[in-house]
């Protein structure tokens, strides 16, 4: 798997929390050369076979369809044939009011064939009061083109927002179904340290949404994503049969990936984490032929203790018990087991004898859940 981190944004929302810089003063050629001098200092961490390429930011649909295009055939140069064009799943995520023919001819040009767009909610009083750039008509007319050519369209939604309810939600995702998507990643709204959305909060300025709120968008979500035939198939994330997002799904199996770009993290697959400083005068002025970008650490045996048990958790069939025995000691299972039998009984896990799984009741508290079962080493 690899990750290209796009850095630069039209202007940053205000609940984010991603790193990333004005397009303003992007300088898309310099980033380009950037991107690919570490990517070739970095070829021996790429895998033999590619099987996902994945760019986010930021805002990667800002990047000038040229310097797109050229990216991408300096990332095929590299790898070196790795990239099965009948199998890897290439994605980029966009705005809505980037999608345009030119963007969307360079994309399939240069072989992306996953979009995910960020539309949040097609409600503009909502949109404006999150401070997003787009608004719904552009929304709409970006999936109508999207769904004119591409066979695998993503749609991101943010729930929890304040104003929001059941039946904003409700609407947005009755919208949405009339189009032919294939996944949809929905999210609730989060009040990060530092961002320009909790100090409002602080300030008094804006109202969060209850929890009870909350917890009832979710639901609904869940009950009419499945009746329309979207497995739910990770906590955030729903698709129709084979399309579950093949990046992704890498990320929360413990696979190998490479991430290039200002702030992007690497995994071994083992225990060796590399992350690159969210810096990006640094990056665009760093030799990459005399040295690597990134710091690295290694992880210790409770960290991917840990690590294992959250993402496998957060995903159906749930925790593999067996698994995670093989690999931690019998002991370290055991005892996952024994904290869960309460949450069993209370119907918030579900064990089959081998996997443990969060229940729909689960699902309400899941973080709570995993807090527990991770207090017993």
């Amino acid at each position: 798997m690899l990750y290209i981190h796009i850095p630069y944004c039209a202007r940053k929302c205000i609940y984010c929390d991603f790193f990333s810089g004005g397009a303003r003063v992007a300088d898309w050629p310099r980033l380009r050369n950037a991107l690919l001098a570490e990517l070739q200092q970095r070829r021996d961490e790429l895998p033999a076979s590619i099987d996902s390429i994945y760019f986010g930011g930021g805002t990667p649909s800002l990047m000038p369809p040229q310097e797109f295009s050229l990216l991408m055939e300096g990332i095929r140069e590299l790898a070196a044939g790795a990239i099965n064009p009948d199998y890897c799943e290439i994605t980029v995520e966009s705005n809505p009011d980037d999608v345009d023919m030119p963007h969307v001819e360079a994309w399939k040009r240069a072989g992306v064939n996953r979009v995910s767009l960020g539309i949040q909610t097609l409600h503009d009083d909502l949109l404006r009061r999150i401070g997003r750039s787009h608004d719904s008509g552009q929304a709409l007319r970006a999936l109508e083109i999207l769904s004119e050519n591409f066979s695998n369209i993503c749609a991101d939604l943010i729930f929890g927002l304040p104003g929001g309810d059941e039946e904003q939600v409700g609407e947005d995702l009755r919208r949405l179904l009339s189009f032919p998507l294939s996944h949809i990643s929905i999210y609730t709204l989060m009040y990060e340290e530092g961002t320009a959305l909790t100090r409002l909060l602080e300030e008094g300025r804006i109202g969060q949404a209850d929890e009870e709120s909350v917890n009832a968008q979710y639901r609904l979500i869940t009950a009419t994503l499945r009746d329309a035939g979207f497995r739910h198939y990770e906590i955030s994330n729903y698709a129709r049969a084979g399309f579950e997002s093949r990046h992704n799904s890498g990320y929360w199996s413990g696979k190998a990936y490479l991430g290039i770009g200002p702030s992007a993290h690497s995994y071994d697959g083992a225990s060796l984490r590399r992350a690159n400083p969210a810096d990006l005068h640094r990056y665009l002025t760093h030799d990459f032929s005399a040295s690597p970008f990134y710091t690295q650490e290694r992880l210790t045996r409770e960290q991917l203790m840990e690590e294992r048990l959250m993402l496998q958790m957060r995903c159906l069939p749930g925790l593999d018990i067996a698994d995670f025995g093989r690999r931690f000691g019998q002991r370290h299972a055991a005892a996952i087991l024994s904290a869960a039998r309460p949450h069993i009984a209370a119907r918030e896990l579900d064990y089959d004898g081998r996997h443990l799984t969060l229940t729909d009741a689960g699902l309400m508290i899941a973080d709570s859940i995993v807090l527990d079962l991770a207090m017993v080493w």
